[in-house]
């Protein structure tokens, strides 16, 4: 028997569960993956990975020789265990369909964020300053779907580490095959996250990478101004003591100065340009 209940509806269990189990669940202590002798417990957070706003529901699901049952947290989430799960003539065989459906278009998702980190990428190389505003926010939005998909899978590796051990027997030798194939399959989704968090770290850094260079270049202005102005603050100096110079009675001191003024900027400006500093 396959039978769907939400956690307030627990109450409907005592006719086919054995009391300890009941009090198991009752009592929020299911692990990810608990084995008895005549049953087995899994208990995973599920979210909708496409949604970033959905907040996780908790599933429990409590599987015998006989029965199959699935307890979900939430009607929403009671719905869409109802249409992962479907008609299937054995048991196990709806635990293993839900899971298949449950990963199914999984990798789609995942290809698709891949793309947009690879667009985000280019453009961040080719026009970086679009990207200036706004742009930490997004990587940080990145980083932090990327964790809980992290999170998402590696519960669903311990659940299924724990199903292909089968310590109490209930999955037929047939039926583990399918479930290992399963378990490839998740840690494949497992892996490609781990990537896809190792990707936005280097599309990170090559935004930082390009502060950076923007901050040197700008640096690299403030010190050729600095340096042209220099020799004119010594002319300053020079010229701002409080002693008398032959200059100060030439008829063309002053303007004697301000050439020389100028042609020192002009002169260090030509040296800096060929010297390519800016």
């Amino acid at each position: 028997m396959v039978k769907f209940l939400l956690d307030t509806q627990l109450g409907q269990l005592p006719p086919f569960m054995d009391a300890h189990l009941l009090s198991h669940i009752e009592n929020g202590q299911v692990n990810k993956f608990d084995c008895f002798s005549e049953a087995s417990l899994i208990s995973f957070d599920w979210y909708d990975i496409r949604d970033v706003d959905s907040r996780p529901a908790k599933i429990v699901i409590c599987f015998t020789r006989e029965n199959v049952f699935f307890i979900c947290e939430g009607a929403d989430c009671l719905a869409r265990v109802v249409s992962l799960a479907g008609e299937e003539p054995t048991d196990n065989r709806v635990l293993y369909v839900f899971f298949t459906e449950l990963i199914k278009s999984d990798i789609d998702h995942l290809e698709e964020l891949e793309e947009q980190i690879t667009e985000n990428e280019g453009q961040v190389i080719s026009n970086y300053k679009s990207f200036k505003t706004g742009y930490t926010e997004e990587i940080i939005c990145m980083r932090r779907e990327l964790l809980k998909l992290k999170r998402y899978y590696e519960q669903l590796n311990q659940i299924f580490e724990g199903l292909m051990e089968n310590e109490n027997g209930l999955i037929s030798a047939e039926d583990l095959r399918y479930f290992r194939i399963l378990d490839s399959k998740i840690d494949r989704l497992f892996a490609h996250v781990l990537n896809l968090r190792d990707y936005v770290t280097q599309v990170r850094e090559a935004y930082q990478a390009q502060i950076d260079i923007e901050q040197n270049n700008l640096m690299k202005i403030f010190t050729v101004v600095t340096s042209i102005f220099l020799p004119l603050t010594l002319l300053v100096g020079w010229y701002g003591m409080n002693i008398k110079m032959p200059e100060f009675s030439w008829d063309y001191g002053y303007p004697f100065v301000a050439a020389l003024s100028v042609l020192v900027v002009i002169a260090l400006f030509i040296f800096f340009k060929r010297r390519k500093w800016f």
